[in-house]
């Protein structure tokens, strides 16, 4: 997104689909750019404590098993991108940048006691429809996998912006004299996306195990066990099981955990235990500067010592 989009450079290398939506909003593609760089570092920001750490998304478009096989991780990480196209288009409404749309529209709903519906809310309608248009559109070209697989990656993507839009709320500045809030000016705002990459992890944890099957006369995602409750539009679906993610297995996708580093004394997936598999792990120490005894100097600096520490470091065999 630092440079100009060109439609014969740039869009000639996506699929039919989101071809022709680049063409027809070059405008858009940068905030879809932007978007895609904030779900790498987010994914990553979110298992960076779990043995599958979200560094294969790295290398996209160029995924491995773990992100093209319809597993829980390639759940997660559809919705997340599906959530943040949407939300960083309606931002990108809002703040002007993108010519064909403006702020969102304004509620319904009449503003609280004391307030009035004013500012420039995100335009998350505009975010919606068009960021279903590019996300899908790799699914609709049929180019995606198997029809159960493209059934999957369009139901997480649809639950990844359904949560953005369960997420939109009440933003309010204050006015009047010496800050006394006589009156408050309210729109309505996204969050932060970190915010929906958190919600989304706990319904990964959460997923349902699906198979695509005919029931009546169309193919629909059937919880695999006969005595799961049935899939709703909240819940993240995959198709197979995941690897332990604890040795190398490029067929499936795993890279194993070998020399990452772990919490000795963590109870949780990044104890030494449960992220090295029980083969154990080696402790390092290292020797590391910083500064140290820091006081404030008038006027105005702060003055710091440099001092050395021994850190020790676990890392797994």
């Amino acid at each position: 997104s630092g440079v100009a989009w060109n439609e014969s450079q740039h869009c000639r290398l996506l699929v039919r689909e989101q071809l022709q939506l680049c063409r027809r909003h070059l405008e858009v593609m940068p905030s879809i750019a932007r978007a895609a760089r904030r779900t790498q570092a987010l994914c990553q920001q979110s298992f960076a404590d779990m043995r599958w750490n979200c560094s294969s998304i790295q290398r996209a478009p160029s995924f491995g098993p773990d992100l093209l096989t319809g597993t829980r991780e390639a759940a997660f990480v559809h919705a997340l991108a599906a959530a943040a196209v949407a939300q960083g288009i309606a931002r990108s409404c809002a703040s002007g940048e993108l010519p064909l749309c403006s702020c969102g529209p304004g509620p319904s709903e009449p503003p609280a006691p004391g307030s009035r519906w004013g500012g420039c809310g995100d335009n998350l309608s505009h975010g919606l429809q068009l960021g279903a248009a590019f996300t899908d559109g790799f699914a609709r070209a049929g180019t995606g996998g198997t029809p159960g697989l493209r059934a999957v990656n369009r139901h997480n993507g649809a639950v990844g912006r359904a949560v953005l839009r369960d997420s939109l709320d009440t933003r309010c500045k204050c006015h009047g004299v010496s800050g006394s809030c006589s009156v408050k000016t309210c729109w309505k705002g996204l969050p932060e996306l970190d915010e929906i990459a958190s919600e989304l992890k706990s319904r990964y944890l959460a997923a349902l195990k699906v198979s695509h099957r005919l029931v009546g006369p169309r193919k629909q995602l059937i919880p695999k066990e006969g005595d799961a409750r049935p899939v709703t539009e909240m819940d993240l679906v995959y198709l197979i099981n995941s690897p332990d993610y604890c040795t190398p297995n490029p067929q499936l996708g795993s890279l194993g955990t070998q020399d990452r580093p772990c919490n000795r004394s963590s109870v949780g997936s990044d104890s030494c235990d449960l992220l090295c598999c029980g083969r154990g792990y080696n402790t390092y120490t290292e020797e590391v500067t910083e500064r140290c005894h820091c006081r404030y100097r008038w006027c105005c600096s702060v003055v710091c010592r440099r001092c050395r520490r021994s850190l020790q470091r676990h890392v797994c065999k």
